[in-house]
């Protein structure tokens, strides 16, 4: 019931969405809509989807500015305004990017644009995997690493945080920080997730549990939270973005909890990454919704 309950919210946010492409568009009312806290709708759509909720609703808008621009007269202003640009140049740039040709380019015959389709949502009962999961309340605590900001647009941070970890690991950083910290695993942290920006803040890091000279590298604090923490079992990066998929897909549809809005961890145990039967996990924050 929990799963058909939450597929309808969301689908009740996509109409939502697509009844007012015309309209300003509010992250705290589309949440409202799907009965959820505006953080976890767009970490769970996010990660869903692969687009930012005003990723997808700019493509959704271009999409049909392109559709209304290739069958009719209608002024490109017109069009930039009623989708809400503000200038013809910010819309024609935005325009440009998603289809490759200008606004009025679109007007010629056979030029070929992208249609972007509307999403929806499946519900998927799978049942032939158990989730195991734990339920840790931890103070706050410091962490000393390294950090890169990365954009969620277009999937950026897909590529830019495994690369930020291939250079980590070849120039003797995840090493260093091992060394430094109190304990032998490795953390990779998603410390703040900036929807409004679309930006992501991704740090590789050891947790300090004393006032540890951090050696030049960056400190934060981890804030005091409730986590449910997931195992992953099998090579890296399959075996854990998997979990990752399930967590959202299944695990948070199907329970009365949601994201905090705190940073998300990974925590990486010394060993071989590769090996069938190497063991990590994922920490998320959560609270009752």
């Amino acid at each position: 019931m929990a799963h058909l309950e939450w597929l309808i919210r969301m689908k009740d946010a996509l109409n939502y969405v697509e009844d007012n492409l015309e309209e300003p568009l509010n992250i705290d009312e589309i949440a409202r809509v799907a009965c959820s806290s505006p953080f976890h709708f767009q970490r769970m759509f996010n990660l869903l989807t692969g687009f930012t909720v005003f990723e997808y609703i700019r493509k959704r808008r271009l999409s049909l500015a392109a559709q209304e621009l290739s069958v009719s007269d209608i002024k490109v202003l017109d069009v930039a305004l009623k989708y809400g640009y503000d200038t013809p140049e910010s819309f024609s740039k935005a325009f440009r990017k998603l289809h490759g040709v200008s606004p009025s380019a679109a007007r010629e015959k056979g030029v070929q644009l992208k249609a972007f389709p509307r999403l929806s949502f499946h519900l998927s009962l799978k049942g032939d995997k158990e989730m195991e999961y734990r339920i840790i309340e931890k103070d706050s605590f410091r962490v000393i690493g390294k950090s890169i900001e990365v954009s969620l647009k277009d999937g950026e941070n897909l590529r830019e945080i495994p690369a930020f970890w291939s250079a980590a690991n070849g120039d003797g950083t995840s090493d260093q920080l091992t060394e430094i910290g109190k304990k032998e695993d490795i953390l990779g942290i998603c410390m703040g997730v900036d929807h409004p920006n679309e930006k992501l803040s991704y740090w590789i890091a050891v947790e300090d549990d004393s006032n540890t000279d951090p050696q030049g590298y960056e400190t934060a604090i981890v804030p005091a939270s409730t986590w449910a923490v997931f195992t992953s079992v099998g090579p890296m990066p399959h075996a854990i973005q998997d979990v990752w998929s399930r967590i959202f897909q299944e695990w948070f549809p199907s329970t009365a909890y949601e994201h905090s809005g705190g940073p998300e961890l990974e925590l990486y145990p010394l060993g071989d990454v590769n090996a069938e039967d190497y063991r990590c996990e994922v920490w998320i924050p959560i609270k009752q919704k």
